[in-house]
């Protein structure tokens, strides 16, 4: 058949009147009349995000009704009222990938189950970084009320940030990074998309580097920086950051004169360098730490098995070679002063990562 003869810029003119057409009046007149649907909130870092949530959570709230507050990020979690993580409230299976068609393992005479019958709106933070399956099983809560509607008749509040973390796969290619994504999920069609685009921390600071920045990141994030055709590469703007051609180099711009300051846990708590990959922070954290002064200490891990029968399945070599995310290594070598997070989520009801400063 013939090609229509339509220009890129009619085309072009169809896909931004396409994205112009959401209400962004409609989110809220849907919370005032209980009508369900399936609402995304694009919110890039700094828009405002957690004051509309709250904000709309206390509106529900405030009519005796029943809000549900959800995260993929335990950081996330502590910045809403009554907010839990999303594997534990809605009880999701721990193998998302390799599940089909996953399912909330709730029960109905359960009092979470009746909380969510009950409920007249589901908020989940950090979306952009949940398998695109749990985001299914929390559809089929739809036996749970009853309701062959779409989230058995409930109204969902997704937020979010695609440019940022998508969902992890161990051993996984960029192909199943995009599968689970949430975006590849039959629900998403449903989803009506809103944003907040006005960057409130850079007005609130009226600081021309720091708006330029952010406007760098988005630009970065919206993939408009050109692309190395032979390397898959991008390159930064030459005003975007600083570079450095070594760690050496990297550790003195950061923590600059790092010996004299390493005890000031004021200074300390401003500065950090973010890594992808825990061997490089693992990496990092040696290099700076040759740097101080002082006796080295050494804390070992306990090596031993409780079952001495299980002593030939677990040589004491093999259990000292496990390196645990979220777990200290088996030799843990500080000095005084040294900061480090020895364990993560330690008050489970609060949800929150403790810190505690080495002091021999």
């Amino acid at each position: 058949m013939p090609a229509p003869g339509r220009g890129m810029r009619d085309a072009l003119n169809v896909e931004l009147g396409r994205e112009r057409e959401y209400d962004p009046h409609e989110l809220v007149q849907s919370v005032r009349t209980n009508v369900p649907g399936l609402f995304f909130l694009d919110v890039p870092g700094g828009t405002g995000k957690t004051f509309l949530m709250s904000l709309i959570l206390a509106t529900v709230r405030a009519r005796s009704e029943i809000a549900v507050a959800v995260a993929s990020s335990g950081i996330a979690a502590t910045l809403l009222d009554g907010c839990s993580m999303t594997h534990s409230a809605l009880k999701l299976p721990l193998n998302l990938q390799t599940t089909e068609k996953p399912t909330c393992n709730i029960s109905k005479q359960s009092a979470i189950a009746k909380v969510l019958v009950t409920s007249k709106f589901i908020i989940w933070d950090k979306c952009a970084m949940a398998h695109k399956r749990a985001l299914e099983a929390l559809d089929r809560i739809q036996d749970l009320r009853n309701d062959s509607r779409c989230f058995g008749g409930s109204m969902i509040l997704l937020s979010g940030d695609f440019r940022q973390t998508l969902p992890l796969n161990p051993r996984s290619t960029a192909a199943d990074e995009i599968i689970a994504c949430l975006k590849a999920s039959n629900l998403w069609r449903y989803a009506k998309k809103l944003q907040l685009s006005v960057n409130m921390r850079v007005a609130l600071l009226n600081d021309l580097s720091v708006d330029d920045f952010s406007k760098q990141l988005l630009t970065i994030g919206n993939g408009r920086v050109p692309v190395d055709e032979s390397s898959g590469l991008i390159s930064f703007p030459s005003n975007f950051c600083n570079f450095v051609s070594s760690k050496d180099e990297l550790i003195n711009k950061v923590f600059p004169d790092i010996i004299a300051n390493h005890k000031n846990t004021k200074w300390l708590s401003k500065l950090a360098i973010l890594a992808a990959k825990n061997k490089d922070v693992a990496d990092l954290n040696i290099i700076i730490q040759n740097q101080i002064v002082g006796t080295l200490y050494s804390f070992k891990s306990i090596d031993c098995v409780t079952n001495e029968d299980e002593a030939t399945n677990y040589p004491t070599e093999f259990l000292n070679s496990l390196d645990v995310p979220g777990l200290p290594p088996h030799n843990l070598q500080l000095r005084v002063g040294w900061i480090v997070i020895m364990i993560r989520n330690l008050n489970q009801p609060k949800l929150c990562n403790e810190l505690f400063v080495a002091s021999i």
